[in-house]
């Protein structure tokens, strides 16, 4: 946190609230640097420590295969044609296979923005993608709607 207000209680305060660090206005641009750099050295060891996933890996859920570097979606080894949007989204629930995902986390995540109270966007890019995937042999889709909370893309197919 970088501000204005610098005495003991502001310190504290904002502190406790989460901020990794305080310094008060007016600094030193050299101290503040090197606070800055103490911040990303702790963060990027940490992460280093958990064995996350390259983004560029290839992501597969049941029949689905996903190449996000070439954002190219493979369902039953067939190619499908897919619009920036749908891409984004089955990317979404591809990561969280099994889990169930909130439609404003969805819109979050897959179209970089908060979803609106009357917005149906999600709903109807889900529809395309359901249309796109068809049913498997007991009619069931590939993504379950879950009622009042969002989608859940299902493990097998």
């Amino acid at each position: 946190m970088l501000t204005a207000r610098g005495n003991d209680i502001d310190r504290i305060v904002g502190l406790e609230m989460g901020a990794d660090d305080y310094l008060p206005k007016p600094c030193n641009p050299r101290e503040l640097v090197a606070r800055l750099r103490a911040i990303l050295r702790r963060t990027q060891s940490s992460q280093l420590t958990y064995n996350v996933a390259h983004p560029w890996d290839i992501l597969r859920a049941g029949n689905i295969e996903i190449h996000p570097e070439s954002r190219q979606v493979l369902h039953s080894e067939k190619m499908l044609e897919l619009t920036s949007t749908e891409y984004n989204i089955l990317e979404v629930l591809v990561r969280e296979a099994g889990h169930v995902i909130t439609k404003e986390a969805l819109s979050e995540r897959a179209l970089g923005r908060k979803l609106t109270r009357y917005d149906r966007s999600i709903d109807m890019h889900v529809s395309n993608l359901r249309r796109k995937f068809g049913t498997d042999s007991n009619g069931q889709t590939l993504i379950q709607t879950v009622r009042g909370i969002g989608y859940q893309l299902i493990r097998k197919q």
